[in-house]
């Protein structure tokens, strides 16, 4: 198994709802022994079929809320640890339900590699795929946040609609295929596996009810994955996902650590607020950590700051090396996906970019230009619509940290939603520093 000084990878699990992404994702923790034994998932399986979701069990093992365990799906993102041969893995169980696609992004910000979960079983396989499901839009938006690697589980082969047919695999995969190649995806490289999340087949090792797969099982394509270049010599950029308040202990900022390094005794400087405070102490994982790199999902301590100063969308740096900034504006080029009317200036949509979910208004679309080529088709244009890419001026309806793409590469990749959906996607070009909102020296 992988030691510590193995390469750590982040997996984000995505797919329609009920496609059995959480299911899978215990059913591979519980196999690779990270802290899930059978009395524990004997216990959760008690507990589920008491509350009628008898099928929930290995799910349980990641839907650890009172209230998402009741509804059967996954709201918060759950953070896990497991170890294949040759890496450390970070497990992101994402939501697929509609309602919570926000946790989605934020989720997928942080990934490597993405899961697709997709379910086999005839009529469910059609709902996810279509134009509302969310198959698609997962796909759409991995790619579009900077996840190059996938892997595609083709789950409840099970099924009794299914009954491991080698047809109905062939099916899904050629249609899969086509989607990805249209969002970006090379699907030559990217495996297709048949499995079932509840029996285990093919998760750790080859299934002997689809004698005519002749693949990786699920935990040899992880390890057939490129663990990506770390980013260490950059500054440090840390977007925050989530800040407690712990007894005894204080504010603990949590994130994943995109470029940089984070050691105690630093001055973290946080944007867009501009508060300034001590690094006390780092843990990854529930140990504490004397330094973490680029990479790496962390929880930190800062002295003498309020949890309520800290919010989920900053991003934390070093004070005193290239310290991140609020900015009052960003030029973005920006490709419209998925829009059923025209945009124009003033147009105001969500802008989801790291952590952060900021209304953000279309100031000035200064040019529409050819999305293979770059070439300017038309200066100034009254208008962009579905399959259009633009230059524009794009201002922040509240204080919003962002960084060039060509500098910091995950904080200067965003989608934009609308109306529920993902409507485009965009890189930032450059940005406008805005002076700090306060300076507060803690």
């Amino acid at each position: 198994m992988a030691t510590q000084d193995e390469p750590h990878i982040s997996l984000v699990v995505i797919g329609h709802v009920d496609s059995g992404k959480s299911t899978t994702a215990g059913h591979l923790i519980h196999k690779c022994g990270a802290g899930v034994d059978d009395q524990t998932i004997e216990k959760y399986e008690k507990e589920a079929e008491e509350l009628g979701k008898g099928s929930f069990k290995y799910a349980w093992v990641l839907d650890s809320l009172k209230a998402e365990r009741e509804r059967g799906i996954t709201i918060d993102i759950s953070l896990w640890k497991f170890e294949t041969p040759k890496y450390a893995y970070t497990f992101i169980d994402a939501p697929g339900h509609r309602d919570f696609i926000k946790n989605m992004i934020t989720g997928t910000s942080q990934a490597d590699v993405a899961l697709l979960v997709i379910d086999a079983s005839y009529g469910c396989f059609e709902t996810g795929i279509s134009k509302d499901g969310q198959t698609r839009e997962h796909s759409l938006l991995a790619y579009a946040l900077g996840v190059k690697q996938m892997i595609v589980a083709v789950n409840k082969m099970d099924d009794k609609t299914v009954n491991y047919s080698e047809n109905r695999f062939t099916e899904i995969k050629s249609e899969v295929s086509a989607y990805l190649n249209k969002v970006g995806f090379k699907p030559i490289k990217v495996p297709f596996i048949p499995i079932s999340g509840w029996d285990g087949d093919n998760l750790t090792e080859k299934s002997k009810n689809m004698p005519w797969y002749e693949g990786p099982c699920l935990l040899e394509a992880l390890d057939q994955v490129t663990p990506p270049k770390r980013p260490i010599e950059q500054p440090l950029r840390l977007p925050i996902q989530d800040v407690y308040k712990i007894g005894g202990i204080g504010t603990v900022a949590v994130g994943r650590i995109e470029t940089g390094m984070i050691k105690p005794g630093i001055t973290a400087a946080f944007a867009p607020s501009g508060i300034t405070a001590e690094v006390k102490s780092i843990e990854m994982h529930h140990e504490v950590r004397d330094e973490a790199g680029a990479g790496n999902n962390v929880g930190f301590n800062v002295k003498n700051v309020a949890a309520k100063d800290i919010s989920r969308g900053d991003v934390a740096s070093d004070a005193n090396d290239h310290p991140a900034t609020a900015v009052s504006s960003f030029e973005a080029q920006v490709i419209v996906m998925n829009h059923p009317g025209k945009i124009s200036n003033g147009y105001t949509p969500v802008i989801d970019i790291h952590t952060a979910h900021v209304a953000c208004k279309f100031a000035n679309i200064k040019e529409k230009i050819d999305r293979k080529t770059g070439e300017v088709l038309e200066k100034n244009p009254e208008f962009i619509e579905t399959g259009d890419a633009c230059l524009v001026d794009l201002e922040p309806t509240r204080p919003l940290c962002v960084e060039p793409f060509s500098d910091f590469p995950p904080l200067g990749r965003f989608a934009i939603r609308d109306m529920k959906q993902t409507v485009a996607v965009g890189v930032v070009k450059k940005i406008t520093r805005a002076e700090p909102l306060l300076k507060k020296k803690i």
